[in-house]
């Protein structure tokens, strides 16, 4: 049988995710797969479809809570039980992020900056450790890419302005999570590259707040943010492994 590639974004219920996997669902013909913590599965599915014309039967909705690695444990062999034989992932997107932005150090709170690396992080460590497995080991026509959307915030070379501690030094620590896992690839010879992407200030309500700022002059949809991301990894290559892209297909420096 020949092989059998999918997407996979986590989670997927709600501004960037939700618009990258509808794009996925438009723009390709691989199965989708979706995770989600809260509303049924049939809510979901209504709501991710909502004036798309495609077979309904590509979009997969799988549970998942980013705080409990019993329930990330719980998905990933969720999907190992969904997927046909010998499928392999394609793209992935691990979208997984939060924002309190502190603006002093007298602004900083123990439980807000546990939360903020619990999410922003550690999740992201965790669905490496328990969705990897899906990359495939043989040789295979493209690349699969995994992608873990970061920030422009997270680069240290590029902080000349301060301020939200938490944020920026988890979206640093994820920089380096991307390199590391990177490295980990090439070394397995697995058929995937690993890659972060920073998708600009989008219209969510994670960067609401920050709507009107000299700064945002540019502000994205969040359509417009996913159909970016996706055309820019979709076009990297592997010599562009193991860096953060922005969506307009520029490094991101360290």
């Amino acid at each position: 049988m020949p092989p059998k590639p999918f997407s996979l974004v986590t989670p997927a219920s709600r501004g960037l995710s939700l618009a990258l996997t509808r794009h996925l669902l438009r723009t390709t013909t691989m199965p989708v797969y979706a995770t989600h913590r809260s509303d049924s599965e049939d809510v979901m599915k209504n709501h991710i479809l909502d004036t798309l014309d495609v077979d309904p039967r590509r979009l997969n909705l799988i549970h998942l809570e980013l705080t409990s690695e019993p329930s990330i444990s719980a998905a990933a062999d969720k999907l190992s039980q969904l997927l046909p034989p010998d499928s392999f992932l394609h793209t992935g997107f691990f979208t997984g992020g939060i924002l309190y932005p502190e603006k002093r150090p007298s602004d900083l709170d123990a439980s807000k900056i546990t939360e903020t690396f619990q999410i922003n992080v550690i999740s992201h460590l965790l669905l490496i450790k328990h969705f990897s497995r899906f990359l495939s080991l043989t040789q295979k026509p493209d690349i699969a890419k995994w992608v873990h959307v970061t920030a422009r915030v997270g680069s240290i070379s590029d902080n000349t302005r301060g301020g939200w501690y938490s944020y920026r030094s988890s979206k640093a620590a994820l920089n380096q999570v991307v390199k590391t896992f990177d490295l980990q690839l090439q070394m397995n010879r697995s058929q995937a590259m690993c890659v972060g992407v920073h998708p600009g200030t989008v219209k969510t309500d994670l960067s609401k707040g920050f709507w009107g700022s000299e700064r945002n002059r540019k502000l994205f949809e969040a359509e417009d943010a996913a159909a970016k991301l996706i055309e820019v990894v979709s076009r990297l290559e592997i010599g562009q492994r193991g860096k953060v892209w922005d969506w307009a297909g520029k490094e991101v420096p360290w």
